[in-house]
């Protein structure tokens, strides 16, 4: 049975050296991992063209871009972040001071798909590093080009007892899971998330899980429904649909669908031509098992357009359906792929309704004018996080903590979040010696009364 406890005792032994939580060490880790991604920035986007066929703009914009854009964030703003914070105590606490210190873990796995196989392996792992961690990356081998240059440019970054990568499939990450972490962060599904925290709990090891789920697009009756569709082809034809914040499905008003659908369908064939599956640079399906589950949805409703698939090229072009019901194949879980189930709604409350019915998404999109309507699905509904009158864009501001609820995840990162989400908070009380409050103790007279005037 294979085992990584050569590796975690030898991060171990290196974590408690205490380097790791220098601020200088932290900024220097930071930069060098920037400096390795644009060192071979055309590896990677060589690599993602050959795992996914992600195109130059697409890899950069999603991937590399994105990553590059965190360092810097994190760089500037982590000498901030990294200070002691001083709390206000209570009058009971007279004379004392209260401080909050972020201490890092100490051993952290990150475990990353294979969607966005850089994007998601990096952004996590530069929380680590900010919080003072040790880390095992962990990347997809459903993506094994990216995958080895994730391995090249951690290994010519960083010392393996710091930060090193571990390649392998299942086996390999059962076998990590069995070693003691003191923080696992995974992204993927919803049944791995499940295994994923049982596995911790056998060390009572905290975890983030970044899952997924069937993430509502509500077009409202008063959208501007060419921008609507723009934003929502975008957002869910990216990487062909492979994406765990793309628009699952849309929720569209029944006065304004036909409208809607035809606009949806000029956006599709503005943004990828009017043949993508000719369309060299249109992202293919990442292996033949999801290719095939993808394929089986089609059977569902009516096609409006699209459909047509490439075996060869594990290709599907950007396809709606509509006449779709809850019960339909297509809606029984998370598509991730690019099909887009249209259903509709002919009142407010009954889309608030039907969504709430479903379990929490990892993100909800609506396009409206109205601002009541706005207040009414933020109030009314959960989901992780999502955009009003856009998709996606929201994960890529590093102000947002980004991260799911209930079934869509927990815990979340993105700039500040990412290191919170690394670090323990650690509460000290400083007490004064100048003086003593006599009333704590049991022996002094009317300490009980003194006590309940201040704890009331």
């Amino acid at each position: 049975m294979e085992s990584y406890g050569w590796l975690t005792d030898r991060q171990r032994s290196f974590f408690a050296s205490g380097e790791t939580k220098s601020l200088g060490y932290r900024i220097d880790a930071l930069r060098r991992l920037k400096a390795g991604i644009q060192q071979r920035e055309r590896q990677l986007i060589n690599a993602l063209k050959a795992d996914l066929n992600k195109s130059e703009f697409e890899a950069y914009m999603t991937e590399i871009g994105i990553v590059l854009e965190e360092i810097s964030f994190t760089l500037k703003h982590l000498r901030a972040w990294a200070k002691p914070r001083k709390v206000k105590t209570s009058v009971t606490h007279f004379g004392a001071r209260g401080r909050i210190y972020s201490e890092p873990y100490g051993l952290a796995l990150i475990l990353a798909p294979w969607n966005y196989p850089f994007q998601l392996a990096a952004a996590p792992l530069i929380g680590a590093i900010a919080a003072g961690n040790c880390a095992v990356v962990k990347p997809s081998e459903l993506t094994p080009r990216t995958s080895e240059t994730i391995a090249e440019i951690i290994r010519t970054s960083f010392q393996e007892d710091y930060i090193t990568v571990v390649q392998g499939g299942i086996k390999t990450s059962e076998a990590l899971l069995r070693e003691k972490f003191d923080y696992i962060f995974f992204t993927g599904s919803v049944p791995v998330g499940k295994i994923i925290m049982e596995a911790a709990a056998k060390h009572l090891t905290p975890v983030t899980l970044e899952l997924g789920g069937k993430s509502p697009c509500i077009v409202h009756e008063d959208a501007n429904l060419k921008l609507a569709a723009r934003r929502i082809a975008w957002g869910k034809f990216m990487n062909a649909g492979q994406t765990c914040v793309a628009p699952d499905y849309i929720y569209v008003h029944q006065s304004v669908k036909e409208s809607f659908l035809k606009e949806l369908e000029s956006a599709v064939k503005e943004l990828y031509g009017e043949r993508p599956l000719l369309n060299p640079e249109f992202t293919r399906i990442v292996g033949r098992k999801h290719f095939d589950r993808l394929k089986a949805f089609l059977s569902s409703g009516t096609l409006a357009f699209g459909g047509g698939t490439d075996p060869e090229k594990l290709t599907i072009e950007p396809t709606v359906l509509t006449d779709i019901s809850w019960e339909d194949p297509v809606m029984q879980e998370e598509i991730f792929g690019p099909l887009l189930p249209v259903l509709e709604y002919g009142n407010l409350p009954e889309a608030i309704r039907e969504i709430g019915n479903q379990p929490k998404p990892l993100a909800l999109y609506l396009f409206t004018e109205s601002q009541s309507v706005q207040e009414e699905m933020g109030e009314r509904l959960s989901f992780g996080g999502g955009c009003i009158n856009d998709t996606v864009y929201h994960i890529t501001s590093p102000y947002l903590p980004f991260g799911g609820v209930g079934s869509s995840g927990m815990g979340a990162y993105h700039g500040q979040a990412s290191f919170e989400t690394f670090s323990h908070s650690k509460s000290v009380l400083k007490q004064t010696t100048r003086f003593d409050l006599p009333f704590r103790y049991p022996n002094r007279k009317n300490g009980l009364k003194i006590i309940k005037r201040f704890l009331k």
